[in-house]
């Protein structure tokens, strides 16, 4: 199974914000520009991330992106999903139903014995990232990562973090997002 670039900058992403004290924010462009990849390209991810209600985007002089919810109830899976969708890997077509071998359509009454056993791997493969919280992921890293990566971390976050902003949600009235 392949994964899109945009899952590994998302999850990423959501593990640096979780090192983030209450109310602060990072902008995308940090983002971007630490993993050198395409600001638009990371925004349209980040923007999903909102949209399926694991981050909180904050407009403004102090905005930028922070978690909706405590890193321990976001999961790898949550990450996942919102980036590359909820539909399964592997999707049946029944090809097995094509061609000149095909056979009469009650020949293949029982399910596919391929796509059975596609989909109880996906179901592992989904219920290993869902174990896995992105506060998991943190820890680990301050854990077992080589401690120049993590003060290198450490001070990416400090660099560029912002101080408490108000959210989309949490405006004001008549305040201009």
């Amino acid at each position: 199974m392949k994964l899109s670039e945009g899952v590994e900058a998302a999850i990423h992403s959501v593990t640096i914000l979780a090192s983030l004290g209450p109310g602060e924010t990072m902008p995308a462009a940090a983002f971007a520009d630490a993993y050198e990849i395409s600001a638009s390209y990371l925004l349209k991810h980040l923007k999903v991330l909102v949209a399926d209600g694991l981050l909180e985007s904050v407009s403004g002089p102090q905005g930028g992106y922070r978690l909706a919810r405590a890193a321990e109830k976001i999961t790898l899976l949550d990450v996942v999903l919102a980036i590359e969708g909820r539909q399964p890997a592997f999707r049946c077509t029944e090809i097995r139903q094509r061609g000149p071998v095909r056979l009469p359509a009650e020949v293949y009454a029982k399910p596919c014995q391929i796509n059975a056993a596609m989909l109880k791997a996906e179901r592992a493969y989904r219920a290993a990232l869902a174990e896995t919280s992105i506060a998991d992921i943190a820890a680990d890293f301050s854990a077992e990562a080589d401690p120049r990566a993590v003060a290198a971390a450490c001070a990416f976050a400090e660099q560029n973090k912002r101080p408490q902003g108000r959210s989309k949600n949490t405006q004001a009235k008549g305040e201009k997002a």
